[in-house]
Parts: C-alpha cells; structure tokens; sequence
C-alpha cells in the first residue's frame, strides 16, 4: 500500500490546530470522548495535551501528510499495559475524511503496536453507526466482543492483525 501518510509523535506546539478540532461538534459526533466545554482555547488544549504527554504508558501521534507535512488528526495507543492497548482515531481537517486517511494510519499504528510495542492486543470503542470505522477496523481484523449503548468494543490481537496490501 503507497501510504499518503506518516505518524510523528503527538508535540505540545500541535495544540496550536488541535483546539479548533476539539470546537468542532462534527468531529466528535461518534465518540463519547467529546470536549466536556464548548471553547476550548489552545491554553487548555496546550495543558491538557502536556498532561496526556507525560503519561508514560502512552502512545500519541500526529497524522501528517506525507506530501506537504501538515498535521490533520490524532491517532494513539494508551493505558498499555499487559500486552494490551486502547487504539483512538480522529482525522481533524474535515476536507481528508473518506480520502483512506483513517485506513493508511490505522495500519501504521497497528504494524507500531505488533512489531515496535510487542503488544498482544489492541482494542477500541466505536459508535455502532460509524459506517467508516467500522468498515476499516473490520477489515484490519478487529472483531466485536461487547456493546454498551452505541459503542461497540472491538478486539484485535496480533495473530488476527490483517495488514492492507
């Protein structure tokens, strides 16, 4: 797969185009981590950020196209620990959703979780009507095990991890 896109870790200075993600009701519609305030200001986007990069058993990047370099969503792995981690996704510049963005830096981070993290496994919350998700993380292998409410908890291990070709 010719990969548009490379993963940087995640940098306090990313805050400064993150905030205006974290104000956008659209981005966040299938997900129940949704900023707890309107208006968020790069401040409390630059200390909650500096807060989540401390955390060592923590995994952040940024999503950045490989052409031009810009910075257009978050993907990480957190509370790693076990051989097991949460996987979380967002593409924040609304002009890349359903460009194969999500596809190309799931499987960048996944190929990081199995082979660089030697994790065992990888799973995720996703709102049962986020057809584009959903559809991706089917086909990387993840397989549902749980729902509460509208979010589906989704399992991949590493035997089961099925790269995009």
């Amino acid at each position: 797969m010719n990969n548009p896109v490379y993963l940087r870790p995640l940098e306090i200075e990313d805050a400064k185009i993150s905030y205006q993600w974290r104000n956008d009701p659209e981005i966040w519609v299938y997900t129940e981590f949704s900023p707890a305030q309107p208006g968020i200001t790069m401040e409390k986007e630059t200390e909650w950020l500096r807060l989540k990069l401390e955390k060592l058993n923590d995994k952040r990047f940024a999503i950045c196209l490989k052409e031009t370099d810009q910075y257009i969503g978050n993907i990480q792995l957190i509370d790693l620990k076990d051989g097991q981690g949460e996987f979380h996704l967002f593409i924040g510049e609304r002009q890349f959703w359903g460009k194969g963005i999500g596809k190309a830096a799931t499987q960048l981070i996944l190929e990081t979780a199995f082979s660089e993290l030697s994790l065992e496994s990888v799973f995720l919350f996703v709102h049962e009507d986020n057809v584009a998700g959903l559809s991706i993380y089917k086909k990387t292998g993840f397989v549902p095990v749980s729902k509460h409410q509208q979010q589906l908890k989704m399992l991949l291990t590493k035997q089961t991890f099925t790269p995009f070709s």
